[in-house]
Formats: structure tokens, C-alpha cells, sequence
């Protein structure tokens, strides 16, 4: 999956990734969420289990915090746009709520 996960994912290939992650959006090159929360505090759990998720795979997504609200944005930079890293990165999110 190491090889896989740093090619960039066609058009094709992204629709299909988006459809299995129907919260997550494509915008300008990248994959995003806006993740809603409680309060601010479980919007900074949420940051806190995001953060070392990143540092453990050195992947590290945008993170925008509005009180209640945590915006993701993710894309591998190496590629030049979205890859396979990405969506784990957006399971792995999903599966944090």
C-alpha cells in the first residue's frame, strides 16, 4: 500500500473513494470535512487524537477549529493531490467520532 498510497488518484478513482466517505467533499485539489461537535472541549479531544494520529503516519492534515466545529483538509503534497493516504486518513477520522 506504500507505493499505491503516494500516486495521485485520478478523477474516477476519487469519485469512488467519496462515495464511501460521503461526508468528505473534494475541494481544489483536496478532500475536507467539517466534523461537529458538542462543545469546544470534545471539538479539542477530537484535535488532540487527529495530531497524534498525523505524527504517528507523518501525514498531517489543514485543521481548522471554530468552537464546536473541526474543519479537515487533507492531501499529500508529495503527489501533487489526493492518494490513498488521504482516505485513511479520513477513515481513520471518521472512526475517531
Amino acid at each position: 500500500m506504500a507505493e499505491q498510497a503516494l500516486g495521485k488518484l485520478s478523477e474516477d478513482q476519487i469519485e469512488a473513494q467519496l462515495e464511501d466517505h460521503p461526508e468528505w467533499a473534494e475541494l481544489n485539489g483536496q478532500i475536507q470535512r467539517t466534523f461537529q461537535f458538542e462543545d469546544f472541549d470534545q471539538s479539542m479531544g477530537f484535535v488532540n487524537r487527529i495530531a497524534e494520529y498525523a505524527e504517528q503516519v507523518q501525514h498531517h492534515p489543514d485543521i481548522l477549529i471554530r468552537y464546536d466545529k473541526v474543519t479537515l483538509t487533507v492531501s499529500t503534497h508529495d503527489a501533487g493531490g489526493i492518494t490513498h493516504k488521504d482516505f485513511e486518513l479520513a477513515r481513520t477520522a471518521d472512526s475517531m467520532l
